[in-house]
């Protein structure tokens, strides 16, 4: 609306000029009496003539460009998915070079086939020989080739070549880490449709892809999708993991074993690759020390021990802080105790890490925490010492409280009063005091102790002497 406006106002510019200048000069013949040339001239002749510029303006046609065509960029303009033709084109570098993985690399290498687009095919034909029906794992109709991982002998002779051809792609074609964890996630979801001999290929496959630090397999992708409940109920998973750590065994620890575990979230719950109905400790222990894999057996049983002693503390803990009647704690640990089937002496470490935890610490304050640890010993001591039933037991305590007392700097001084008040409430005996104080094995802090110790020691040993 301006723009015609501004336009208007081009045109009738000279229009008001003339006009204007006409008045002048009406005034100018008025001034020298010349009335007889005077020209009258009024506005109102020129407003027909204005209002029809305006008109005319706004009614023109706006100006369109002529002869020109839009065009769709090459990047928007999509091409139609062909993924039946890519799997033959790979199928045929496969049958062209006779499963040679060495050529066949060199060729795809140099081939000016899509993979980005068809990075999941790639990998069906790596491990099927072709691209795999619609929710199958199962060859879709075309080409085929017979030198894909399911087409091998059992056994990682055969396999490791495969791992070594795919770290060499994926190392020329980084992109397609993604297209692997993809396809290997698939396959693992779908180990049902897997005839045996093919689910035991995969899993050396797979441990050997670990094994070697395959890229583009991370632990979470296999481990979790294992946990299908109709494979774990049906004991393929189980037979699955059991080659898959017999495997990876072959040339790696158990150490690495158990990381990888952990990177897959699941070095806590290897009971869970167990069916339902067999998901006890004994049964594990059994299937595997069958398979031949005792260090795992032992390492689970660990496990499970330091997590029963974990849940035993806890409570513990809690009911010390709650201030539960000692009687009833005392029954409550025994029955965990007989439940867990654990030995005394760890009975006894962890009846005095749930005391001690329960303490309420002072931040600098040394006479306040030195104080706090005496009180809690004296008010927990009936239930040390129903756990504390012989020498041994005692001299298990003492080492307790030496390795807390060294570990703990605010604690470092408080040892001997720990010690005396121990033997004042009758949980540790003189002989057990004194064995400690002459042959004591456990060297940190031994030496500071020892001295701090020698006074109520050499007490000790007077009255021996009087008696």
């Amino acid at each position: 609306m301006r723009v015609k406006i501004v336009i208007t106002i081009f045109y009738c510019l000279p229009i008001l000029l003339s006009f204007i200048a006409s008045r002048r000069s009406s005034i100018l013949c008025r001034n020298a009496n010349l009335k007889n040339i005077h020209i009258r001239t009024s506005l109102p002749t020129y407003l027909p003539l204005i209002f029809s510029t305006y008109w005319f303006m706004s009614s023109k046609e706006k100006p369109t460009l002529g002869g020109t065509r839009i065009k769709t960029r090459k990047r928007n303009i999509a091409a139609p998915l062909d993924p039946a033709a890519f799997s033959d084109a790979v199928v045929l570098i496969y049958l062209d070079n006779a499963g040679d993985l060495e050529l066949v690399a060199k060729t795809i290498e140099s081939s000016d086939l899509n993979f980005s687009r068809y990075g999941d095919i790639f990998f069906e034909v790596v491990f099927i020989g072709g691209r795999t029906q619609t929710g199958s794992v199962k060859s879709d109709e075309g080409e085929r080739h017979p030198y894909s991982i399911i087409d091998c002998e059992p056994n990682r002779e055969a396999i490791l070549p495969s791992v070594v051809y795919i770290q060499k792609i994926l190392r020329r074609k980084p992109f397609l880490i993604k297209n692997l964890e993809n396809v290997t996630r698939r396959f693992l979801q779908s180990l049902e449709l897997f005839e045996e001999s093919e689910r035991k290929k995969l899993a050396i496959f797979t441990a050997l892809a670990f094994s070697q630090k395959l890229s583009g397999l991370p632990a979470e992708t296999v481990f979790q999708p294992l946990l299908k409940d109709n494979l774990v109920a049906k004991g393929i998973v189980l037979t699955f993991v059991t080659d898959f750590f017999n495997e990876y065994l072959v040339e790696n620890s158990l150490d690495d074993l158990i990381a990888i575990l952990r990177r897959g979230k699941m070095e806590d719950k290897l009971l869970d690759f167990l069916p339902p109905t067999k998901r006890t400790t004994e049964c594990f222990s059994e299937h595997f020390t069958k398979a031949g894999l005792t260090a795992l057996v032992e390492y689970n049983e660990k496990k499970i021990f330091e997590v029963k002693l974990k849940e035993i503390k806890e409570v513990l803990t809690s009911q010390v802080t709650e201030e539960i009647n000692i009687d009833e704690v005392i029954e409550t640990v025994k029955q965990q105790v007989k439940d867990a089937k654990l030995p005394e002496i760890e009975v006894v470490r962890v009846i005095w890490d749930g005391i001690m935890d329960a303490v309420q610490w002072s931040g600098k304050n040394q006479q306040q925490n030195s104080n706090s640890v005496l009180r809690q010993v004296k008010t927990w001591a009936p239930l040390l010492n129903t756990f504390c039933s012989n020498g041994k037991m005692e001299m298990e305590l003492m080492y307790k409280v030496q390795m807390q007392c060294y570990e703990d700097a605010k604690l470092m001084k408080v040892f001997p009063e720990v010690v005396r008040s121990l033997y004042e409430l009758d949980v540790l005996a003189e002989d057990t005091i004194l064995h400690w104080y002459r042959k004591g094995s456990n060297p940190k802090g031994r030496q500071t102790f020892v001295k701090g110790l020698e006074p109520f020691v050499n007490w000790l040993e007077e009255a021996e002497e009087e008696e």
